[in-house]
């Protein structure tokens, strides 16, 4: 398992990604490919059955987060992106009741990575609007 995580205060921007870092318990056996400070995880899929087509990965995320100042009360929502497409399953939905109101938010999914192949991944804000994210911690688990 590797754990990456962001405790300052980030602003993401809509449609921007949450970014991490390398400072934690990375992966360090070539499996997860991350670049420091960046919202990217390229994750490669090898299978311990060689007849098997896909592997597992868990991806566990957890995070606060606020409109910052000067945005809009409306719902603040996150979801995690798999080569850049949305896993619907995993979005978040919170609605503070004022601006710089912290709320969390978390989600665990298992998604499928091609045997000799990869699947890139992360945490996109689909709010409309930027967002303020604090204590952002991923987990990621290759199962299979």
């Amino acid at each position: 398992m590797a754990e990456y995580r962001y405790n300052a205060n980030q602003t993401v921007s809509a449609n921007g990604t949450v970014i991490f870092s390398n400072d934690f318990f990375p992966c360090t056996k070539g499996l997860i490919v991350h670049q420091d400070d960046s919202g990217l995880f390229q994750v490669r899929g090898i299978v311990n059955n060689p007849c098997a087509e896909y592997g597992k990965l868990k991806i566990n995320f957890g995070a606060n987060v606020a409109i910052p100042t000067g945005g809009t009360v409306e719902p603040i929502t996150l979801a995690i992106t798999v080569n850049g497409v949305t896993e619907p399953a995993t979005t978040m939905i919170v609605t503070p009741a004022a601006v710089g109101e912290f709320s969390n938010v978390s989600r665990e999914v298992e998604i499928p990575i091609p045997r000799g192949c990869c699947q890139n991944v992360s945490v996109t804000n689909t709010s409309t609007q930027a967002i303020e994210v604090q204590n952002a911690i991923i987990d990621l688990d290759r199962i299979s």
